[in-house]
Protein backbone atom coordinates (compact mmCIF):
# COMPACT_ATOMS: atom_id res chain seq x y z
CA UNK A 1 0.00 0.00 0.00
CA UNK A 2 2.97 2.33 0.74
CA UNK A 3 4.45 1.72 -2.58
CA UNK A 4 0.91 2.41 -4.32
CA UNK A 5 0.40 5.73 -2.62
CA UNK A 6 4.11 6.53 -3.82
CA UNK A 7 3.66 5.70 -7.34
CA UNK A 8 0.05 7.61 -7.61
CA UNK A 9 2.17 10.50 -6.75
CA UNK A 10 5.15 10.17 -8.93
CA UNK A 11 3.15 9.37 -12.50
CA UNK A 12 1.71 12.90 -12.50
CA UNK A 13 2.84 16.33 -14.39
CA UNK A 14 1.19 18.87 -16.05
CA UNK A 15 0.34 18.56 -19.95
CA UNK A 16 1.55 20.81 -22.61
CA UNK A 17 4.59 21.78 -20.26
CA UNK A 18 8.14 21.25 -21.13
CA UNK A 19 11.41 22.43 -20.03
CA UNK A 20 10.54 23.61 -16.72
CA UNK A 21 10.99 22.81 -13.15
CA UNK A 22 8.07 21.34 -11.37
CA UNK A 23 7.06 20.82 -7.23
CA UNK A 24 4.55 18.29 -5.28
CA UNK A 25 4.75 17.89 -1.58
CA UNK A 26 2.38 15.44 0.30
CA UNK A 27 2.87 16.95 3.09
CA UNK A 28 5.95 14.98 4.19
CA UNK A 29 8.21 14.99 1.23
CA UNK A 30 8.56 17.21 -1.73
CA UNK A 31 8.54 15.82 -5.08
CA UNK A 32 10.65 17.52 -7.57
CA UNK A 33 11.16 16.93 -11.63
CA UNK A 34 13.54 19.15 -13.74
CA UNK A 35 12.97 18.81 -17.55
CA UNK A 36 14.35 19.81 -20.15
CA UNK A 37 13.52 19.86 -24.03
CA UNK A 38 15.06 15.86 -23.80
CA UNK A 39 15.47 14.94 -19.87
CA UNK A 40 13.71 14.52 -16.98
CA UNK A 41 14.49 13.79 -13.48
CA UNK A 42 12.54 13.02 -10.82
CA UNK A 43 13.65 13.79 -7.18
CA UNK A 44 11.63 12.64 -3.80
CA UNK A 45 13.34 13.97 -0.39
CA UNK A 46 11.90 15.23 3.15
CA UNK A 47 10.22 18.18 3.38
CA UNK A 48 11.32 18.72 7.15
CA UNK A 49 14.72 18.33 7.06
CA UNK A 50 15.83 17.49 2.92
CA UNK A 51 16.91 13.98 3.71
CA UNK A 52 16.80 12.13 0.22
CA UNK A 53 14.46 9.68 -0.22
CA UNK A 54 15.16 8.66 -4.23
CA UNK A 55 16.30 10.24 -7.42
CA UNK A 56 15.77 8.64 -11.10
CA UNK A 57 15.71 10.26 -14.31
CA UNK A 58 16.65 9.96 -18.16
CA UNK A 59 15.71 11.06 -21.41
CA UNK A 60 12.08 10.71 -22.82
CA UNK A 61 9.72 11.11 -25.51
CA UNK A 62 6.11 12.26 -25.58
CA UNK A 63 3.19 10.15 -26.81
CA UNK A 64 0.07 9.62 -26.07
CA UNK A 65 0.10 7.78 -22.84
CA UNK A 66 1.93 10.87 -21.50
CA UNK A 67 5.89 11.43 -21.29
CA UNK A 68 7.82 8.04 -21.74
CA UNK A 69 10.87 7.69 -19.66
CA UNK A 70 13.94 5.29 -20.21
CA UNK A 71 16.03 5.79 -16.94
CA UNK A 72 19.73 5.99 -17.24
CA UNK A 73 19.61 6.02 -13.28
CA UNK A 74 17.42 5.29 -10.53
CA UNK A 75 18.74 4.63 -7.17
CA UNK A 76 15.68 2.50 -5.99
CA UNK A 77 16.75 0.05 -8.91
CA UNK A 78 17.93 -3.23 -6.86
CA UNK A 79 14.29 -2.36 -4.49
CA UNK A 80 12.23 -2.10 -7.92
CA UNK A 81 13.72 -2.70 -11.25
CA UNK A 82 12.29 0.41 -13.20
CA UNK A 83 14.11 1.03 -16.28
CA UNK A 84 11.02 3.28 -17.68
CA UNK A 85 8.31 4.84 -16.81
CA UNK A 86 4.98 6.74 -18.01
CA UNK A 87 4.29 10.48 -16.86
CA UNK A 88 0.85 11.26 -16.79
CA UNK A 89 -1.15 14.60 -16.45
CA UNK A 90 -2.09 16.26 -13.63
CA UNK A 91 -1.59 19.70 -11.78
CA UNK A 92 1.81 20.64 -10.53
CA UNK A 93 3.02 23.89 -9.25
CA UNK A 94 5.29 25.24 -11.39
CA UNK A 95 8.39 26.73 -9.56
CA UNK A 96 10.46 27.58 -12.70
CA UNK A 97 13.13 31.03 -12.01
CA UNK A 98 13.96 33.36 -14.67
CA UNK A 99 16.89 31.72 -17.44
CA UNK A 100 20.22 32.06 -16.38
CA UNK A 101 24.16 31.39 -17.41
CA UNK A 102 24.82 27.79 -17.40
CA UNK A 103 21.72 26.15 -18.18
CA UNK A 104 21.25 22.63 -19.73
CA UNK A 105 23.11 19.34 -19.33
CA UNK A 106 26.99 19.05 -17.99
CA UNK A 107 29.25 16.00 -17.94
CA UNK A 108 31.76 15.94 -15.42
CA UNK A 109 34.78 16.36 -17.82
CA UNK A 110 37.83 16.12 -15.46
CA UNK A 111 39.84 18.51 -13.36
CA UNK A 112 42.59 20.90 -13.46
CA UNK A 113 45.86 20.53 -11.24
CA UNK A 114 49.01 22.20 -11.13
CA UNK A 115 50.54 20.02 -13.85
CA UNK A 116 47.59 20.66 -16.25
CA UNK A 117 44.17 19.27 -17.28
CA UNK A 118 43.13 15.77 -16.16
CA UNK A 119 40.17 14.48 -18.68
CA UNK A 120 37.63 12.14 -17.99
CA UNK A 121 36.39 10.12 -21.02
CA UNK A 122 32.73 11.07 -21.53
CA UNK A 123 31.80 7.65 -23.53
CA UNK A 124 32.02 5.31 -20.81
CA UNK A 125 29.02 4.46 -19.06
CA UNK A 126 29.80 6.34 -15.42
CA UNK A 127 29.03 9.42 -15.72
CA UNK A 128 28.47 12.43 -13.34
CA UNK A 129 25.74 14.97 -14.85
CA UNK A 130 24.58 17.91 -13.60
CA UNK A 131 21.25 19.66 -14.95
CA UNK A 132 20.71 23.28 -14.57
CA UNK A 133 17.44 24.42 -15.25
CA UNK A 134 14.99 27.52 -14.47
CA UNK A 135 17.25 28.03 -10.79
CA UNK A 136 17.53 24.90 -10.34
CA UNK A 137 20.12 22.04 -10.36
CA UNK A 138 21.10 18.38 -9.58
CA UNK A 139 24.03 16.52 -10.19
CA UNK A 140 24.02 13.09 -10.14
CA UNK A 141 26.75 9.75 -10.55
CA UNK A 142 25.44 6.93 -12.42
CA UNK A 143 26.20 4.19 -14.58
CA UNK A 144 24.40 3.49 -17.46
CA UNK A 145 25.46 0.26 -17.82
CA UNK A 146 24.43 -1.55 -14.52
CA UNK A 147 21.63 1.39 -12.99
CA UNK A 148 24.35 1.86 -10.41
CA UNK A 149 23.28 5.07 -8.11
CA UNK A 150 26.56 6.81 -6.54
CA UNK A 151 25.04 10.13 -4.80
CA UNK A 152 23.01 12.99 -6.06
CA UNK A 153 22.15 16.73 -4.69
CA UNK A 154 20.53 19.58 -6.00
CA UNK A 155 18.57 22.54 -4.95
CA UNK A 156 18.39 26.10 -6.62
CA UNK A 157 21.20 28.42 -8.07
CA UNK A 158 22.49 31.56 -9.80
CA UNK A 159 25.07 32.49 -11.84
CA UNK A 160 25.81 35.58 -13.18
CA UNK A 161 29.03 37.95 -13.65
CA UNK A 162 30.86 34.96 -13.37
CA UNK A 163 29.74 33.76 -10.02
CA UNK A 164 27.83 30.67 -9.94
CA UNK A 165 26.22 30.15 -6.29
CA UNK A 166 24.37 26.54 -5.18
CA UNK A 167 21.79 26.50 -2.18
CA UNK A 168 21.63 22.33 -1.23
CA UNK A 169 18.24 21.66 -0.79
CA UNK A 170 19.15 17.78 -0.62
CA UNK A 171 22.11 15.50 -0.43
CA UNK A 172 21.95 12.06 -0.44
CA UNK A 173 25.59 11.37 0.79
CA UNK A 174 25.20 13.76 3.77
CA UNK A 175 22.05 15.96 4.84
CA UNK A 176 24.24 17.72 7.62
CA UNK A 177 25.32 19.64 4.26
CA UNK A 178 21.55 20.65 3.58
CA UNK A 179 21.32 24.54 3.56
CA UNK A 180 24.66 24.63 2.60
CA UNK A 181 25.27 28.14 0.41
CA UNK A 182 28.07 27.03 -1.89
CA UNK A 183 29.66 29.85 -3.82
CA UNK A 184 31.70 29.61 -6.90
CA UNK A 185 33.84 31.37 -10.02
CA UNK A 186 32.93 29.75 -13.38
CA UNK A 187 34.34 30.59 -16.95
CA UNK A 188 32.92 29.50 -20.37
CA UNK A 189 35.09 28.30 -23.41
CA UNK A 190 33.28 27.22 -25.79
CA UNK A 191 31.43 23.61 -24.77
CA UNK A 192 33.68 23.77 -21.41
CA UNK A 193 32.09 25.14 -18.22
CA UNK A 194 35.41 25.64 -15.83
CA UNK A 195 34.40 25.65 -12.07
CA UNK A 196 35.96 26.46 -9.24
CA UNK A 197 35.75 26.80 -5.37
CA UNK A 198 35.81 24.72 -2.35
CA UNK A 199 33.20 21.67 -2.35
CA UNK A 200 30.59 21.02 0.08
CA UNK A 201 33.41 19.71 2.70
CA UNK A 202 35.79 23.04 2.13
CA UNK A 203 38.30 21.97 0.03
CA UNK A 204 39.27 23.59 -2.63
CA UNK A 205 38.44 21.93 -6.68
CA UNK A 206 38.82 23.45 -10.24
CA UNK A 207 36.61 21.30 -12.18
CA UNK A 208 35.93 21.01 -16.16
CA UNK A 209 32.29 20.33 -17.23
CA UNK A 210 31.01 19.51 -20.61
CA UNK A 211 28.18 20.35 -22.13
CA UNK A 212 26.27 17.30 -23.03
CA UNK A 213 24.88 17.58 -26.64
CA UNK A 214 23.37 13.76 -26.84
CA UNK A 215 23.00 10.60 -25.31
Amino acid sequence: MILFKKLCFLLLIPSGLFAQVFHFSNGEQNYRIIMDDSYLIETVYQQKDGAFAFTRGGFYQKSEKGIEVAFEFNSNYAQDSLKSLSYNDKDWSNVSKKDQALEGKWLMAGRVKPQGEQRRDLNRSRKTMKLLLDGHFQWTAFDTASMRFMGSGGGTYTAQDGKYVETLEYFSRDISKVGKVLPFEFTLKENDWYHKGLNSKGQPMHEIWHKRTNK
